[in-house]
């Protein structure tokens, strides 16, 4: 059963009755045949919400970062989508240092600048240091306990699972809009790193330009 959506015509008047009439005779119209509003962007966030949002992160990520960070910052504040957060990673990578601090100061400071990067690092790293520090002294008093040695062979295993996942989720723009060049970059990759045993260095600065300029090449 459907409904006449008629003309609507140029006259103002006509023009606004037959809107209303619209809405009146067709309000189970389902939202995907509409036209929908674009949204409004949402609002960048503040110091407060860098500094708990990563802080959140740090306090439930254990064995490792980069998945956790991954779906708070993606999934659940959306304060970068999905192709943003994996360009994100590349540029941590590309970086010295660890990789989530170089992404937590690369997000504070794209949306609050200078206090935003140090709002998101403290974030990070104020509960793991504590954790660090009180887990090496337990650690370093009952290190021979062999629970304590399955205990530590259990989270290295669950970690190694979580950044299989995450390599998986970050993949997906790979399969997704699947190029040769993406591949053949990916693949050139994990062949010298994980075959070869090159340097993770080496392998970006060897890489990286050849990357940009296949990108370069491919938008021309």
């Amino acid at each position: 059963m459907g409904c006449s959506l008629g003309k609507a015509g140029y006259h103002p008047d006509r023009l606004v009755y037959k809107r209303a009439s619209l809405s009146h005779r067709c309000p189970a119209m389902p939202p995907e045949t509409a036209s929908v509003a674009p949204q409004a962007e949402r609002p960048a966030p503040s110091l407060r919400e860098l500094f708990v949002g990563f802080l959140s992160v740090a306090v439930v990520a254990f064995g490792g970062v980069l998945p956790i960070a991954r779906r708070a910052v993606v999934e659940r504040y959306k304060w970068v989508d999905s192709d943003e957060f994996t360009e994100l990673v590349g540029l941590a990578q590309f970086l010295p240092g660890p990789n989530i601090v170089n992404l937590s100061i690369v997000i504070g400071s794209r949306f609050r600048g200078v206090p935003g990067a140090i709002a998101a690092f403290c974030g990070l790293t104020l509960a793991p240091a504590v954790f660090v520090i009180l887990a090496g002294t337990l650690f370093a008093r009952y290190s021979d306990v062999p629970a304590v040695a399955d205990l530590i062979a259990g989270l290295a295993a669950g970690a190694a699972g979580m950044v299989i996942a995450m390599a998986g989720r970050m993949g997906e723009m790979l399969w997704r809009r699947p190029s040769v060049q993406g591949l053949g970059i990916a693949a050139a990759a994990f062949v010298g790193i994980a075959v070869l045993g090159l340097p993770l260095l080496w392998v970006m600065l060897g890489l990286a330009p050849v990357s940009i300029a296949l990108a370069w090449w491919a938008i021309r």
